[in-house]
C-alpha cells in the first residue's frame, strides 16, 4: 500500500473518529463501487458475481439489451473522491495517479482499454486548469509528488491565496507549511454497446484501499474503556458487530490490555448501492468473502432476507441493492 502525504508534516497515520492511542497506528480506506451508466430501460442486469478479499476485489455483470436495437452507453466507474485539504494519509493500493486501484476490466473475456477523467475542485468550482498551468499535479502520488516549500514563492502565494493550498503549521525553522486544499475526482470510462438480445459480460477487477490499525477497539478491555463508548458504538453500528463476534474475538485475543497476541483490523468499503441505474433489479446477485482466518462483520441490509445474517457467500434473486458494504474484517496478519 501506498500513502499519500500531500503535506510534509510528519505526522502519523489518521483514521477519523479514532482515539488517539489507535489513530497512530491507522490508515484509512476509501470507498469504492460498481460501474455506472447513463439510465436506460431497455438494459437489464441478469446477473453480479461480486467477490471480496482483502488482497482484490472482483466483479463479473451479466447485462442484456431487451430492445430489438443496439444500445450504446457512456459507462463509468467511478473511483473514490480524494480530498486532499482533510486527508494526511489515505491507503493507496498503487503508486499511479490517474489508476491507484489497479484497475482492469474486460468485456466478453477479452481486456479493453479505458478512459480516465480527473479532475480538481474547490468546493463546486473546478481548478483543474488553473492547476496545470502552475505546473501542479492534480493528485500528488509517486512520481507526481507536490512539495509546497520548493515552489516559487509567488506560486505559493497565488495558491495559498485562491485556497489551493492551507496553513499546515511550520518547520523546525519557522518556516510556514502548506497542504493541499482541493478535492480530486477520478473516473474510467468507455462507450458500450449492448447488441439485441445478446448477452454482454462485464468484468471489473480492482485492488482494494485497505484500511488498517494495528489494534481493535472491538478488543475486551478497550470496549469496556467509557472513553471509547461512542467509537464502539460506532463500529457496531457501522458493520453490524453482535455478541457472537465479540465472543470469537475475546476467545482470539484474550483479556490483555497491551494486545500482547497482535490481533489487528482491516476494512474494506464497496459502494454497491450507488451503481443500481439498470433496468429494474438485479435478476441474480451474488457475494462472495474470502476472510482467510479472521473474523468478519458487516451489515446485510437485504441480503439477509436471503440467507443467514452476515453469511460469507450469499444469492439473491431479484435483488435491489439499499446500502452500501462496509466490511470489518479482525484477527492476526
Amino acid at each position: 500500500m501506498y500513502l499519500l502525504r500531500a503535506t510534509i508534516v510528519a505526522t502519523g497515520l489518521i483514521l477519523s473518529g479514532h482515539s488517539a492511542a489507535l489513530a497512530n497506528d491507522s490508515a484509512a480506506e476509501l470507498s469504492i463501487g460498481g460501474l455506472r451508466f447513463t439510465r436506460s430501460p431497455n438494459v437489464e442486469m441478469r446477473s453480479e458475481d461480486l467477490r471480496i478479499s482483502l488482497d482484490r476485489v472482483s466483479v463479473r455483470y451479466e447485462f442484456l439489451n431487451t430492445s430489438t436495437a443496439p444500445v450504446t452507453l457512456t459507462v463509468a466507474f467511478p473511483l473514490p473522491d480524494i480530498d486532499l485539504s482533510e486527508s494526511e494519509s489515505i491507503s493507496f493500493p498503487a503508486n499511479d495517479p490517474l489508476n491507484f486501484v489497479d484497475f482492469e476490466t474486460k468485456v466478453d473475456g477479452s481486456p479493453i482499454k479505458f478512459s480516465t477523467d480527473q479532475r480538481a475542485f474547490l468546493g463546486d468550482k473546478e481548478v483543474s486548469a488553473e492547476l496545470h498551468e502552475l505546473k501542479v499535479p492534480i493528485l500528488p502520488l509517486g512520481a507526481e509528488q507536490l512539495r509546497p516549500q520548493d515552489l516559487p514563492a509567488a506560486t505559493r502565494t497565488k495558491m495559498a491565496s485562491d485556497g489551493l493550498l492551507m496553513p499546515a503549521g511550520s518547520d523546525e525553522r519557522g518556516r510556514p507549511l502548506y497542504s493541499a486544499g482541493w478535492v480530486v475526482k477520478t473516473a474510467v470510462y468507455r462507450e458500450q454497446t449492448f447488441p439485441p438480445g445478446k448477452p454482454v459480460i462485464v468484468e471489473h477487477s480492482y485492488r482494494p484501499s485497505v484500511g488498517a490499525s494495528t489494534d481493535t477497539i472491538l478488543r475486551k478491555p478497550l470496549r469496556q474503556d467509557k472513553a471509547l463508548a461512542k467509537e464502539f458504538e460506532r463500529y457496531r453500528k457501522d458493520y453490524c458487530v453482535n455478541e457472537e463476534f465479540l465472543q470469537e474475538l475475546d476467545k482470539m485475543a484474550g483479556a490483555s490490555r497491551n494486545n500482547g497476541v497482535a490481533v489487528q483490523e482491516r476494512r474494506i468499503s464497496y459502494m454497491l448501492k450507488t451503481g443500481a441505474n439498470w433496468a429494474g433489479p438485479i435478476k441474480s446477485f451474488h457475494l462472495s468473502i474470502d476472510r482467510g482466518s479472521r473474523l468478519v462483520s458487516y451489515c446485510p441490509g437485504k441480503l439477509a432476507a436471503s440467507a443467514a445474517k452476515q453469511a460469507l457467500d450469499v444469492n439473491a434473486t431479484d435483488f435491489t441493492p439499499d446500502r452500501d458494504i462496509k466490511l470489518l474484517f479482525v484477527g492476526k496478519f
